[in-house]
Protein backbone atom coordinates (compact mmCIF):
# COMPACT_ATOMS: atom_id res chain seq x y z
CA UNK A 1 0.00 0.00 0.00
CA UNK A 2 1.26 3.42 -0.94
CA UNK A 3 -0.72 6.57 -0.15
CA UNK A 4 -0.35 9.41 -2.64
CA UNK A 5 -1.43 12.96 -1.79
CA UNK A 6 -2.03 15.78 -4.24
CA UNK A 7 -4.43 18.57 -5.10
CA UNK A 8 -7.90 17.31 -5.93
CA UNK A 9 -9.24 17.78 -9.44
CA UNK A 10 -12.89 18.78 -9.99
CA UNK A 11 -13.81 15.28 -11.15
CA UNK A 12 -12.91 14.03 -7.65
CA UNK A 13 -14.97 16.57 -5.68
CA UNK A 14 -18.05 14.35 -5.45
CA UNK A 15 -16.01 11.44 -4.08
CA UNK A 16 -14.24 13.71 -1.57
CA UNK A 17 -17.55 15.11 -0.34
CA UNK A 18 -19.05 11.66 0.13
CA UNK A 19 -15.94 10.33 1.88
CA UNK A 20 -15.58 13.24 4.28
CA UNK A 21 -19.30 13.17 5.16
CA UNK A 22 -19.15 9.40 5.69
CA UNK A 23 -16.11 9.75 7.96
CA UNK A 24 -17.81 12.44 10.05
CA UNK A 25 -21.00 10.38 10.28
CA UNK A 26 -19.16 7.15 11.18
CA UNK A 27 -17.81 8.57 14.42
CA UNK A 28 -20.96 10.43 15.40
CA UNK A 29 -19.94 13.94 14.42
CA UNK A 30 -23.21 14.53 12.54
CA UNK A 31 -25.51 13.25 15.29
CA UNK A 32 -26.37 16.61 16.89
CA UNK A 33 -29.74 17.92 15.59
CA UNK A 34 -28.25 21.23 14.43
CA UNK A 35 -25.40 19.53 12.57
CA UNK A 36 -27.64 18.14 9.81
CA UNK A 37 -26.91 21.10 7.50
CA UNK A 38 -23.18 20.50 7.99
CA UNK A 39 -23.52 17.29 5.99
CA UNK A 40 -24.42 19.47 2.98
CA UNK A 41 -21.39 21.67 3.64
CA UNK A 42 -19.14 18.60 3.74
CA UNK A 43 -20.55 17.43 0.38
CA UNK A 44 -20.04 20.85 -1.30
CA UNK A 45 -16.36 20.48 -2.15
CA UNK A 46 -16.62 22.77 -5.19
CA UNK A 47 -17.58 25.71 -2.95
CA UNK A 48 -14.61 24.99 -0.68
CA UNK A 49 -12.26 24.70 -3.65
CA UNK A 50 -13.16 28.24 -4.69
CA UNK A 51 -11.81 29.58 -1.38
CA UNK A 52 -9.22 27.03 -0.20
CA UNK A 53 -7.06 24.10 -1.29
CA UNK A 54 -8.59 20.63 -1.49
CA UNK A 55 -6.06 17.84 -1.03
CA UNK A 56 -6.84 14.18 -1.66
CA UNK A 57 -5.29 10.94 -0.50
CA UNK A 58 -5.28 8.07 -2.97
CA UNK A 59 -4.61 4.42 -2.31
CA UNK A 60 -3.70 2.59 -5.51
CA UNK A 61 -5.20 5.45 -7.52
CA UNK A 62 -8.53 5.48 -5.64
CA UNK A 63 -9.56 8.52 -3.57
CA UNK A 64 -9.78 7.42 0.07
CA UNK A 65 -9.62 10.76 1.87
CA UNK A 66 -9.60 14.50 1.63
CA UNK A 67 -8.87 17.65 3.58
CA UNK A 68 -9.45 21.37 3.15
CA UNK A 69 -6.31 23.45 3.67
CA UNK A 70 -6.74 27.18 4.25
CA UNK A 71 -3.33 28.85 3.86
CA UNK A 72 -4.70 32.30 4.62
CA UNK A 73 -7.87 33.86 5.98
CA UNK A 74 -11.00 34.25 3.95
CA UNK A 75 -14.40 32.60 3.94
CA UNK A 76 -13.07 29.11 4.75
CA UNK A 77 -11.18 30.14 7.88
CA UNK A 78 -13.13 29.45 11.06
CA UNK A 79 -10.49 30.19 13.70
CA UNK A 80 -7.26 31.16 11.91
CA UNK A 81 -5.84 34.54 12.79
CA UNK A 82 -2.99 36.56 11.33
CA UNK A 83 -0.08 34.34 10.37
CA UNK A 84 -2.07 31.14 10.81
CA UNK A 85 -3.04 28.46 8.30
CA UNK A 86 -6.06 26.30 9.06
CA UNK A 87 -6.85 22.64 8.44
CA UNK A 88 -10.53 21.78 8.01
CA UNK A 89 -12.79 18.90 7.12
CA UNK A 90 -10.28 16.05 7.22
CA UNK A 91 -11.91 12.73 6.44
CA UNK A 92 -10.85 9.24 5.42
CA UNK A 93 -13.26 6.61 4.14
CA UNK A 94 -14.24 4.42 7.11
CA UNK A 95 -13.05 1.27 5.31
CA UNK A 96 -9.67 2.89 4.55
CA UNK A 97 -8.89 4.22 8.02
CA UNK A 98 -5.78 3.02 9.79
CA UNK A 99 -3.67 2.79 6.62
CA UNK A 100 -1.96 6.19 6.82
CA UNK A 101 -4.17 8.37 4.64
CA UNK A 102 -5.09 10.76 7.46
CA UNK A 103 -1.46 11.15 8.50
CA UNK A 104 -0.41 11.72 4.88
CA UNK A 105 -3.04 14.43 4.41
CA UNK A 106 -2.01 16.17 7.63
CA UNK A 107 1.68 16.01 6.73
CA UNK A 108 0.94 17.55 3.33
CA UNK A 109 -0.91 20.44 5.00
CA UNK A 110 2.02 20.96 7.38
CA UNK A 111 4.50 20.87 4.50
CA UNK A 112 2.49 23.52 2.65
CA UNK A 113 2.39 25.70 5.76
CA UNK A 114 6.15 25.31 6.28
CA UNK A 115 6.86 26.27 2.66
CA UNK A 116 5.01 29.48 3.29
CA UNK A 117 2.09 31.34 1.80
CA UNK A 118 1.51 31.42 -1.88
CA UNK A 119 3.68 28.41 -2.65
CA UNK A 120 0.84 25.99 -3.31
CA UNK A 121 -1.94 28.29 -4.46
CA UNK A 122 0.21 30.98 -6.06
CA UNK A 123 -1.94 33.76 -4.67
CA UNK A 124 0.40 35.81 -2.50
CA UNK A 125 -0.61 34.08 0.71
CA UNK A 126 -1.32 35.32 4.19
CA UNK A 127 -1.52 39.07 4.65
CA UNK A 128 -0.02 39.78 1.24
CA UNK A 129 3.16 37.81 1.85
CA UNK A 130 3.24 37.51 5.65
CA UNK A 131 4.80 34.42 7.17
CA UNK A 132 2.77 31.44 8.37
CA UNK A 133 3.75 30.98 12.01
CA UNK A 134 1.16 28.48 13.17
CA UNK A 135 -1.31 25.88 11.94
CA UNK A 136 -4.69 25.65 13.69
CA UNK A 137 -7.65 23.31 13.52
CA UNK A 138 -10.93 22.56 15.25
CA UNK A 139 -12.09 19.07 16.10
CA UNK A 140 -15.22 17.67 17.66
CA UNK A 141 -14.90 16.62 21.29
CA UNK A 142 -15.95 13.07 20.34
CA UNK A 143 -13.36 12.60 17.55
CA UNK A 144 -10.85 10.79 19.78
CA UNK A 145 -9.00 9.11 16.90
CA UNK A 146 -8.44 12.52 15.32
CA UNK A 147 -7.15 13.91 18.61
CA UNK A 148 -4.53 11.14 18.77
CA UNK A 149 -3.43 11.88 15.20
CA UNK A 150 -3.05 15.60 15.86
CA UNK A 151 -1.13 15.02 19.08
CA UNK A 152 1.21 12.51 17.37
CA UNK A 153 2.03 15.25 14.84
CA UNK A 154 2.89 17.74 17.60
CA UNK A 155 -0.35 19.71 17.87
CA UNK A 156 -1.30 20.90 21.35
CA UNK A 157 -4.65 21.94 22.74
CA UNK A 158 -5.52 25.63 23.03
CA UNK A 159 -8.61 25.55 25.28
CA UNK A 160 -8.97 29.33 25.17
CA UNK A 161 -9.98 28.98 21.50
CA UNK A 162 -12.53 26.15 21.90
CA UNK A 163 -15.92 27.06 20.49
CA UNK A 164 -19.48 25.91 19.79
CA UNK A 165 -20.68 26.65 16.23
CA UNK A 166 -24.18 25.25 16.87
CA UNK A 167 -25.86 23.89 20.00
CA UNK A 168 -24.66 20.37 20.77
CA UNK A 169 -21.45 20.65 18.70
CA UNK A 170 -18.47 21.51 20.87
CA UNK A 171 -15.14 21.97 19.11
CA UNK A 172 -11.66 21.79 20.55
CA UNK A 173 -8.85 23.92 19.15
CA UNK A 174 -5.43 22.43 18.42
CA UNK A 175 -2.39 24.46 17.36
CA UNK A 176 1.08 23.72 16.04
CA UNK A 177 3.74 26.42 16.01
CA UNK A 178 6.04 26.23 13.00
Amino acid sequence: MSIEVRDAVPAEYDAVGKIVAAAFAADGQLDAPDSVSYRDVLHDVAARAAAAEIIVALDDGVVVGGVTYVPRGGPMADIAGDGEAEIRMLGVAPDAQGRGAGSALMRECLARAARGPGTAAGDGGIAAGGRTRRVVLSTNTIAHGSHRLYERLGFVRDPARDWTPVPGVDLLCYVLDL
